[in-house]
């Protein structure tokens, strides 16, 4: 899995567009291309990084410390190279990625719960309601139906009756917490919420 140098710095902050009503603290690690929806929770530590194209995160998410949202070239494939297109990242509203998850999907609806170190891969799109437990990894190319739990140490599904509640008392609260201890990042008026395909 080739994955961007964290430490290496990039000049792309310019093209972050943070939405009226979320929270993005400096400390976190945002590059390139990002759009950050409103009500959206960004901690410290946490990174977004646009390298092989824009992403554009919805409404009212939750992306905890240490969390790895990152729109990556794919591993057969070189940035220069003449014939890439880039691609958009596209997360709904209402998604939670909890301490220390990896995310490449281009993909992903609205309800979904990544668990604290698991990893979803750039071939997979995530519907709605889905949860990826904690250190479970999938890397396959496929759809993700809604409302699937993927849980254990051998990655076992189950689709579940409801999706997962939103977040929305912890978004809250953090709404109200986090700006007393940590700089956040300014917001850019945005013309309108960002498109979700």
């Amino acid at each position: 899995m080739k994955m961007a140098d964290p430490n290496a710095k990039q000049t792309g902050q310019k093209s972050v567009k943070i939405a009226m009503g979320a929270v993005v603290c400096v400390e976190s690690d945002i590059r390139g291309d990002v759009t950050i929806g409103a009500r959206t929770v960004v901690h410290p530590k946490a990174r977004i990084i646009a390298e092989a194209g824009p992403i554009v995160i919805g409404d009212g998410n939750l992306i905890e410390e240490q969390a790895l949202i990152i729109n990556s070239y794919p591993e057969n494939m070189l940035p220069d190279a003449e014939d890439v297109e880039p691609k958009t990242m596209n997360i709904g509203i209402n998604n939670v990625f909890e301490v220390g998850c990896v995310s490449q999907a281009l993909k992903i609806g609205d309800n979904n719960v990544i668990e604290s170190k698991a990893e979803v891969g750039r071939n997979v799109i995530l519907t709605s309601g889905c949860i990826v437990g904690a250190c479970c990894a999938v890397n396959t190319c496929e759809v993700i139906p809604e409302n699937t739990v993927i849980y254990g140490s051998e990655c076992l599904r189950r689709v579940q009756t409801e999706r997962p509640q939103p977040q929305t008392l912890q978004l809250d609260f953090l709404m109200k917490i986090l700006p007393n201890y940590h700089h956040l990042k300014k917001t850019v008026k945005a013309s309108s919420t960002p498109a979700r395909s």
